[in-house]
């Protein structure tokens, strides 16, 4: 897969709230549950992350949108359209995980080409980064940051 190299320093700033948005309160938004959290520095501006699923047998084209706040979308080949919120603890692992620094250097390395039939593509795009691989088990093993965020997402939206 073809990825697009980016700052780690991008990466860092990924998902965390605004300064002064915990303030906000009342709304459910991951910032203010999630205030507490060490892993969120103040004064940076979150990302969005986008998860696209396809391939497989039936073609599939999943395509998961999760907003800084915790907030997700998720949108099938035929339009249908899923709603949810993240839970804070969720939403605080994801952070987590989008600010590790072998998530740029995955995004950078290219990956061997796939000889597996119907097998799902992932393609991971956390703000001006993107990574993914082909889930082939006998051929490669994914990447272990891009995993993680893609196993997190694929539970937490369900």
């Amino acid at each position: 897969m073809r990825t697009i190299p980016v700052a780690t320093a991008l990466v860092a700033a990924l998902l965390t709230p605004v300064a002064g948005c915990a303030q906000a309160g009342g709304d459910n938004s991951a910032p203010a549950a999630g205030s507490d959290s060490a892993t969120a520095p103040s004064g940076s501006t979150g990302r969005e992350v986008v998860l696209t699923k396809s391939g497989g047998f039936v073609g599939l084209m999943d395509t998961l949108t999760v907003r800084p706040d915790g907030r997700w979308t998720k949108v099938d080949r035929s339009d249908n359209r899923r709603t949810g919120q993240l839970t804070a603890a969720d939403l605080d692992r994801l952070r987590q995980l989008t600010a590790d620094p072998r998530l740029t250097a995955e995004a950078t390395a290219t990956g061997p080409a796939t000889t597996c039939a119907d097998a799902f593509t992932y393609r991971l795009t956390v703000g001006p980064t993107t990574t993914g691989y082909v889930d082939c088990p006998p051929e490669a093993t994914p990447p272990p940051a891009t995993a993680a965020v893609v196993e997190l997402l694929t539970r937490a939206t369900e």
